[in-house]
């Protein structure tokens, strides 16, 4: 018997760099094993995905069709995905009042500093992508590694949000 798969939605304020890059690397077959389908979504979406969040999924060889800045409001309407969990990636986000997501779903917050917010050289601006990526990566594949069927729900809460807590690398 196949292990269910359960919908990730990632959330920030544009939805245009770190959900972005959240929602990428969840659904690739080596960090999500096929256990999970990931979408983003931002409460005031920008309405492109930032460039240089697309030339560094580009760069690791993660796929960019189909990705695009969108409204967490498409995730709350009647034929949306059920969703399972919502991480919020941005601080303003998890202050901000939310849809009422069906199913209710498991929250935690996962704020990693905006790369798109860092002005500077472009060598800088990559650099601070690269730094956000390397922190959802890492807290990404502790989420997809954990034991979903074993675990209570009140022991999965603990999980995400010490996941959560995880801020520089060797943590």
């Amino acid at each position: 018997m196949s292990e269910r798969i359960y919908n990730v939605l990632f959330l920030c304020t544009g939805n245009s760099a770190r959900s972005i890059l959240a929602e990428s690397i969840l659904n690739l077959p080596l960090v999500g094993k096929g256990r999970f389908h990931a979408y983003s979504a931002g409460s005031h979406p920008a309405g492109v995905v930032n460039p240089f969040a697309i030339e560094l999924l580009k760069n690791n060889r993660i796929p960019t069709e189909g990705l695009r800045s969108k409204s967490w409001d498409e995730f709350s309407v009647p034929g949306a995905p059920q969703l399972d969990f919502v991480f919020t990636v941005c601080d303003n986000a998890a202050g901000e009042v939310c849809p009422v997501w069906p199913g209710q779903p498991m929250t935690a917050h996962w704020g990693v500093e905006d790369p798109a917010a860092v002005e500077g050289s472009d060598s800088e601006r990559r650099k601070a992508f690269f730094f956000a990526y390397n922190q959802l990566q890492r807290r990404i594949s502790m989420f997809a590694n954990l034991p979903m069927a074993k675990l209570e729900r009140v022991a999965l809460q603990k999980e995400l949000d010490k996941i959560g807590k995880l801020r520089e690398q060797g943590q």
